[in-house]
C-alpha cells in the first residue's frame, strides 16, 4: 500500500469514526449531515505546516502552482488550478498557528452552494514532532444540490489534507513535472 493511499484510508476511517462515509447505500437525503469532518496528522512542527497551509509561497508548495493567501479578516485563500477552476474562499478569522476560518467557495458544478458558501474552520494541533490538521465544515442546507456538494467535498477535502500530508512526506510539488508549461503562473 503507498503512503497516499494508507493517508486516504486513515482519513476516511477517521471520518467512519465520526459518523460520516463517502459513499451512502440507498436514496440520496434531502439533507446533508450538519457536519463535515476530517483529520489528518502530518508529519511535521506545527509552525511548518501552518506556513504551507497560510502563506502563498506555503500552498504553493502542495495544492496548485498558483495560490494567494493574504491573512486577515477579509482577505482571500485562494487556488488557481490550471485550467481556470478555483477554490478557497474568503478568511473570516484566524489565530496563528491554532485555527484558521474561511467562507469557503464551493466547486463551479455546484453554484448555489458556491454563492452561499460554507464555514470551512481548519483547526491545527502540535502532536510532538507532527501536527494534527482537522477541518469542520458546517452551514450545508437542504437539496439536491446541497447534498451533491456535500458528497463531492467529502472526498476532496480528504483529498486536500492527504495532499498536505504528502508535501511533507515527499516534499513541495513539482508542478512542472505534473502540468508541464500550464504550471506557469497567469497574471
Amino acid at each position: 500500500m503507498t503512503k497516499m493511499k494508507a493517508v486516504l484510508l486513515s482519513i476516511f476511517l477517521t471520518m467512519a469514526g465520526a459518523g460520516l462515509s463517502a459513499a451512502q447505500d440507498g436514496p440520496t437525503p434531502a439533507a446533508p449531515p450538519q457536519e463535515l469532518v476530517i483529520q489528518v496528522e502530518v508529519p511535521a512542527p506545527l509552525h511548518a505546516v501552518w506556513q504551507a497551509f497560510t502563506t502563498s509561497e506555503g500552498l504553493t508548495t502542495w495544492l496548485t502552482p498558483e495560490a494567494t493567501v493574504d491573512l486577515r479578516p477579509g482577505g482571500e485563500w485562494t487556488a488557481r488550478f490550471p485550467g481556470g477552476s478555483t477554490g478557497g474562499g474568503t478568511i473570516l478569522s484566524f489565530v496563528a498557528e491554532r485555527e484558521l476560518v474561511i467562507s469557503a467557495l464551493a466547486p463551479d458544478r455546484f453554484p448555489r452552494v458556491r454563492a452561499e458558501r460554507t464555514r470551512a474552520v481548519f483547526q491545527f494541533e502540535a502532536r510532538g514532532e507532527s501536527t494534527i490538521v482537522r477541518l469542520t465544515q458546517s452551514g450545508w442546507k437542504a437539496g439536491p444540490e446541497w447534498t451533491s456538494a456535500y458528497e463531492y467535498l467529502v472526498a476532496g477535502n480528504a483529498q486536500l489534507l492527504a495532499t498536505l500530508h504528502k508535501r511533507f512526506v515527499d516534499g513541495p510539488m513539482d508542478w512542472k513535472k505534473i502540468f508541464g508549461d500550464a504550471a506557469g503562473k497567469e497574471k
